[in-house]
């Protein structure tokens, strides 16, 4: 029981909004948007001949842009098509060995067929391709809604915008009470190895495509109902959780480097809806969300609580109404973590799909998980009959889950729509938040002090045009991408006390979607002392970990301030037109642009530092590409360079998102493993060794031993992360030192100091997972980074072990990042799932520093 508690891009709108006498509003169509304001004169630095911001020439329209003007429901001329909006899907290719098929489930080839035949059914169905995976698979939405003429289809997606963006009058509006349709999201398959929500999805689909009854027309009448069929094919062909680059997608959503969450993203913010389901799989019995503490503090919690445990109790009804039984079927009821659990199924990070979609003007979102397993070692070794009795059941499951929501929508469309413009108002307004209790959520029993998350937002944050541009550039987008509005300043000004220069952005915190914007800027909070233990990652800031500067500005008043809105970051871009380049190393796209020179033969050669990278003008033509693809600054510099720069090829025994990241930074990078090492590996195709995981020397065969050694001996150097890779170090005496290992569970956001070439320039912060720290430095040991002194960690979760070692009072002034002549050891995770971008620079120094060290 509960009392057992001890104690887991839609262009930017600034629109003028008029309410007519009538009670209907007005969007003024000539404030949907300013263009980008001209480039600004970038300030000398250090000497050097500094330049102009120069803005790219418009692209023609890409057929990224088209598809997502087809994303929208509009033809790429901005006009609103009416519903349904059929197509015929081409057929993909018969894939027997898709892991489907064992399971009696439609198997990938299968849905295009499914969908078409659906299609031709009637006029309720229509299929939209949101994206592509990874692997290239197509991602289909499907919308199942009456049909709408384009004049109708248009007056839904003003009042969706007007509820958004107008919220205190769209709460007054009879016509959004009596005619908008409820958005209802179902996500499936988001793991790939999750199946039965898919198969469930089009069941339910094809019924709906022809049920005459009169409470499905009313459904359909007053609610767009959208499919995400699979969120993850290329994991449902392999039977892998994740998509074709290795990438747990719910646990994408801050970073958003997948382009199937790319795509999820923008169903989130073009649809907009007010309830949505993630299905997942195997808990028994079937596991539905609400969460237990900690609860994520920039939630407008209390809407969110009251709807989710309204709906979770429907669902509870629903599932354990299908009569299976723990002795006849193996399935025990239903569970809601925030009712039946005391810890451990939280809701805190944002990087789970539906606590994500709450940042959207969701106001039910839950994760159903099903209840009876048949992946991993049960899909390998259970007999084909009980895994397609068990996925049959698992069909039932998750369709009568997604049967109770939609009645849940049905019954309480007016008030769940009206919870959405009331998230939307509080953000506008900047409103204080409701703290959860008995009295604000009526109807839901065991609130206590423990589910109280609530946080103060600032009044802005600037980034200021002072910082590193690149990254400032690349946050701003970002914010964009994910719906956050953005101004930038034509001239300096003065707010909260400070001046900042012209060409800073600032993020008004009074805008509707609020709690997204401070979710992803703000330190976040330490959260030891709250809970035992989380479910995944408790710190993510984007305002430590991207490398740009990012100051909160408690209050001032921004009306009157030089502020335009912007729709995308003003380009960086830039080549000084004389004399050799100079390009800093101070960013994962700078690292990138480098690498490309070299793999054109450009020859580069860096400083003494190590800091920057040294261009003959020669190669002008060749940097100024670099510079628009990679949206970096080559000033002009005197410097020659003191060392050449050689190509640098890696092998990489490292984790999917370690991959990814050097990749990002076009690192040449061949995947190793003391297999793929016993086998036999050519040592002559790379120059340098990473090692995270996965390549353990006592495991070597004498002869794959040999050949590392040889390699290493040849003045080839190490890189290494945790402690694995300080065991290979210590193991071929490269390095001297003993790593210790902090609480596996911890991770987060960590204040570090910073001593040595391979982190000069580096943000003062730092992430960790299980954090590792060294001691009993060798001779030659050189402390690149050191974890802070007093408490390091900013945000997450990190406390003792049982034991009473591994807290971060033990790590607290020790070394964090330690180097010698051809290694170098993190105890960080300067790369984890291609997150913390401002801290990948520290990875490519490494790389480059001890790649040709001999």
């Amino acid at each position: 029981m509960r009392t057992t508690r001890t104690t887991p891009v839609r262009p930017v709108l600034f629109a003028a909004l008029a309410v007519t006498t009538a009670g209907s509003l007005l969007l003024s169509p000539h404030t949907a948007g300013a263009a980008p304001e001209p480039p600004v004169t970038r300030a000398a630095d250090g000497g050097e001949v500094s330049g102009h911001d120069q803005r790219a020439a418009e692209a023609p329209a890409s057929a990224a842009k088209r598809a997502l003007a087809e994303s929208r429901g509009s033809a790429f001329d901005g006009t609103v098509r009416g519903y349904p909006r059929e197509q015929v899907l081409s057929p993909d290719p018969v894939n027997p060995a898709d892991k489907s098929i064992r399971l009696g489930l439609a198997p990938y080839h299968a849905i295009a067929p499914k969908l078409n035949a659906i299609q031709a059914l009637g006029d309720r169905v229509s299929v939209e391709i949101a994206g592509q995976s990874a692997g290239g698979h197509r991602l289909y939405l499907v919308t199942v809604t009456a049909p709408e003429t384009a004049g109708q289809a248009r007056a839904q997606e003003r009042m969706r915008e007007l509820i958004e963006n107008a919220p205190a009058g769209a709460a007054k509006s009879p016509e959004i009470k009596k005619s908008y349709k409820a958005p209802v999201f179902v996500n499936n398959n988001i793991h790939g190895n999750e199946w039965e929500g898919t198969d469930a999805s089009l069941k339910l689909i094809e019924q709906l495509a022809t049920a005459k009854d009169a409470r499905t027309r009313d459904l359909l009448a007053h609610s767009r109902l959208y499919f995400n069929i699979t969120a993850n094919p290329d994991g449902r062909v392999a039977g892998t959780r994740t998509n074709a680059n290795g990438f747990d997608m719910n646990r994408d959503f801050v970073t958003a480097s997948q382009p199937e969450v790319r795509a999820m993203r923008q169903i989130e913010i073009d649809k907009q809806p007010a309830v949505m389901l993630d299905l997942h799989g195997y808990v028994n019995g079937t596991l539905i969300e609400p969460t237990t503490p900690p609860h994520g503090e920039n939630y407008e919690y209390d809407l969110f609580l009251k709807n989710t445990y309204a709906n979770a109790l429907a669902m509870e009804t629903a599932v354990n109404g299908l009569g299976y039984t723990p002795e006849k079927d193996g399935v025990d009821p239903a569970q809601i973590p925030f009712r039946d659990f005391p810890e451990g199924w939280d809701d805190w990070p944002p990087v789970f799909t539906p606590q994500y979609a709450a940042f959207h003007g969701t106001v039910a979102a839950h994760t159903v998980e099903i209840p009876l397993q048949v992946n991993n070692n049960a899909y390998n070794t259970l007999p084909v009959a009980e895994l397609r009795r068990r996925s049959a059941i698992n069909v039932d499951v998750a369709g009568a889950a997604i049967r109770a929501t939609l009645n849940f929508v049905q019954e309480k469309r007016t008030s769940l729509i009206a919870d959405q413009i009331e998230v939307f108002r509080r953000g506008a307004a900047g409103a204080a938040q409701v703290p959860v209790s008995s009295a604000t959520v009526p109807g839901v029993p065991g609130i206590g002090p423990e589910d109280v998350y609530t946080t103060t937002f600032p009044r802005a944050y600037v980034l200021p045009a002072t910082g590193n541009a690149t990254a400032t550039a690349r946050l701003v987008d970002h914010l964009i991408a994910n719906d956050v509005r953005v101004t930038r300043a034509s001239h300096s000004f003065r707010l909260g006390g400070k001046t900042y220069a012209k060409g800073s952005y600032v993020v008004d915190m009074r805008q509707p979607k609020r709690g997204l914007a401070n979710v992803l800027l703000a330190d976040g909070r330490d959260i030891s002392d709250k809970v035992s233990v989380m479910y995944d990652i408790s710190g993510w800031s984007l305002g430590r970990l991207w490398g740009a500067t990012v100051q909160p500005v408690p209050s001032g008043k921004l009306s009157g301030l030089p502020l335009r809105p912007v729709r995308e970051a003003t380009a960086v871009g830039y080549v000084a037109p004389h004399g050799n380049l100079r390009l800093r190393l101070d960013d994962p796209q700078a690292v990138a642009a480098v690498n490309s020179l070299l793999q054109q033969g450009v020859p580069v050669r860096r400083t003494a530092d190590g800091g920057s990278a040294i261009v003959p003008g020669s190669a002008r033509a060749k940097a100024a590409g670099a510079a628009r693809t990679y949206d970096v600054a080559f000033d002009a510099t005197k410097l020659t360079g003191a060392q050449a720069l050689p190509r640098t090829r890696v092998a990489a025994a490292v984790t999917a998102g370690e991959l990814f990241a050097l990749r990002e930074m076009n690192f040449e990078v061949t995947p190793v493993s003391t297999t793929a090492l016993n086998a036999g590996f050519d040592w002559s195709s790379v120059d340098v060794l990473f090692v995270s995981t996965g390549l353990e020397y006592g495991e070597l065969t004498p002869a794959a031993r040999t050949a590392l050694d040889t390699f290493l001996a040849a003045g080839h150097g190490l890189v290494g992360r945790g402690v694995t890779g300080a065991g290979l170090a210590t193991a071929t005496g490269l390095l001297a030192v003993k790593p210790v290992e902090g609480n596996g569970d911890a991770n987060g956001v960590v204040r570090v100091v910073n001593a040595g070439p391979v982190t000069s320039g580096a943000p003062g912060h730092g992430f960790v997972y299980a954090p590792v720290w060294f001691t009993d430095l060798g001779p030659g040991v050189r402390v690149e980074q050191s974890y802070a002194t007093g408490n390091p960690l900013v945000s997450g979760h990190w406390r003792p072990s049982q034991d009473g070692s591994g807290g971060p009072s033990a790590a607290a002034g020790k070394p964090s990042v330690v180097s010698g002549p051809q290694s170098v050891l993190f105890g960080t995770e300067p790369l984890f799932r291609d997150h913390p971008k401002g801290e990948f620079p520290q990875v490519a120094k490494a790389l480059f520093g001890v790649a040709h060290a001999g």
